[in-house]
Parts: C-alpha cells; sequence; structure tokens
C-alpha cells in the first residue's frame, strides 16, 4: 500500500503543479509505474477545474466562469499538456522526417505552428463548452480530462517509444504497460461517465477510439511511434473530441 501511495504521488507530482509530500521525488522506477494514475489525476484536474466553474457561475456569466474554469487546469498542470500539443504542431508541421520532426518538438521555442495549433484549439474548447447545457458542465469537465488521458496513456500499452536516447523528460514513462495497469486505468477513466446517469454518453467512446487509431497510426508512419509530446497532445485533442462529441448528443439524442 505505501509503495502504491508513493506511486500516485510520484504521479501528481509529474503531471501537475499540486504539492506532494517531501518524500516524493522522480524515482524512475516509481515514474514507471506511475501512468495508470493518469486519468486518476485528470479526474483531480478536472474536479479543481469543475469547481472553479461552479463557484463563478454563480456571479458571472457562464461564458467567463469557462474561462476561469480552464485557467485553473492550466495552471493545475502548467499547461503540461497544451506545450506538448503546441510542440506537436510544430514538430509536424515544420519537419519532414524523423530526425527533424523530434529536433523541432524539443526546441523549447514556439513556432508559427505552435501558436496557431493552440490557439485553435483552446478557443473550440472553450466555444464547445459554452454550447453545452450548463447543468451537465461539472461532469463534462470531471469526465472531460478523465477520459482524455485514459485515451493518451493508452499509446504507451500499444505503441514504442520513439526517441533513441534518455533525454526527454517523458523517458521513463515509455515503458509498456502490463495488461492489469491498463485495466485500472481504464476504470478511473471512464467512472466518471457515470455522473451523466444517460447511456448515451458512451457513444462519445467511438470518436474517442478513432482518434486514438488514428494518431497512433500518423506517429508511427512518421517518426516510428510516440514521445511525451504526442501524448499530451494526443489527450488535448482527445478532450476536445469529447465536448464535440457530447454537443452532437445533446443536440440529437438529449
Amino acid at each position: 500500500m505505501k509503495k502504491e501511495i508513493r506511486i500516485f504521488f510520484t504521479a501528481l507530482m509529474f503531471f501537475t503543479r499540486i504539492p506532494c509530500p517531501k518524500w516524493t521525488d522522480h524515482s524512475e522506477e516509481y515514474l514507471n509505474k506511475s501512468s495508470k494514475y493518469f486519468p486518476f489525476v485528470g479526474i483531480i484536474v478536472g474536479s479543481i477545474s469543475a469547481l472553479v466553474y461552479w463557484l463563478f457561475q454563480w456571479i458571472l456569466p457562464a461564458e467567463i466562469a469557462i474561462i476561469l474554469a480552464m485557467i485553473a487546469s492550466i495552471l493545475t498542470t502548467g499547461a503540461f499538456h497544451e506545450d506538448g500539443f503546441a510542440d506537436v504542431c510544430d514538430g509536424f508541421g515544420g519537419g519532414w522526417t524523423k530526425e527533424k520532426i523530434l529536433l523541432i518538438m524539443k526546441d523549447s521555442r514556439l513556432g508559427t505552428y505552435g501558436v496557431v495549433g493552440i490557439g485553435l484549439l483552446l478557443l473550440l474548447k472553450w466555444s464547445a463548452l459554452t454550447h453545452l447545457p450548463t447543468n451537465v458542465l461539472v461532469m463534462t469537465l470531471i469526465s472531460g480530462h478523465a477520459i482524455s488521458r485514459l485515451n493518451a496513456i493508452s499509446l504507451i500499452y500499444t505503441d514504442q517509444y520513439a526517441r533513441d536516447d534518455d533525454t526527454s523528460k517523458s523517458r521513463p514513462l515509455a515503458t509498456k504497460m502490463s495488461a492489469a495497469e491498463l485495466a485500472f486505468a481504464v476504470v478511473f477513466g471512464l467512472a466518471p461517465l457515470a455522473l451523466f446517469a444517460n447511456v448515451y454518453i458512451l457513444l462519445t467512446l467511438l470518436p474517442l477510439l478513432f482518434v486514438r487509431w488514428y494518431f497512433s497510426g500518423y506517429f508511427k508512419k512518421w517518426i516510428g511511434g510516440y514521445t511525451g509530446d504526442c501524448l499530451g497532445a494526443v489527450q488535448q485533442i482527445s478532450e476536445v473530441v469529447f465536448y464535440l462529441s457530447l454537443l452532437v448528443i445533446f443536440k440529437y439524442l438529449g
């Protein structure tokens, strides 16, 4: 039990800016096993975001409360996944070989593709949330952060890590997950969907599986697998696709 607690706090420290006990460190052994907690960390991040929305929607317009909720999630994670998405936009937008793509993604500077990509992504995310029924936004934020992280982390189970060196900060995560660890992640990734009490919500899994399938093949084609930035990009895209899927469901199925 103590070991699992330490693994959880390692995941929390790696994926968020939430203060953790001093005895939590970047032990590669625990970081290797922390991937299964990614969706659970998503529940925590989503809950913080949802709480901020719920508090501010009483005194501010819903559109502004949603922006504040988005800011809360970004501050909680340190824009960890948004940065990965922007790097992927730059890398795959400006590189035509594996070596060039990986080199660009490793560059800390943000390019035109990254700026445009992250700007449009955040705008699309905000627009989708503002058009959802306000009575489902709390559960939407919690579920979206959890299930999108499940979609991203599942690539570790099936795909290979693309970099040949150990310089990436996400390299310790690039180990195969066991079936049991994946099942653990699936439980926490899907559990928040029960908050909707609507069987049609399960239809969101179809576009999410498509996102996973498409980007898994895309990354394999160009760089032979995934990187930490690729996981961040899949998380961000999956989160937006989940929100858009909910829009379709509530519009046509109720």
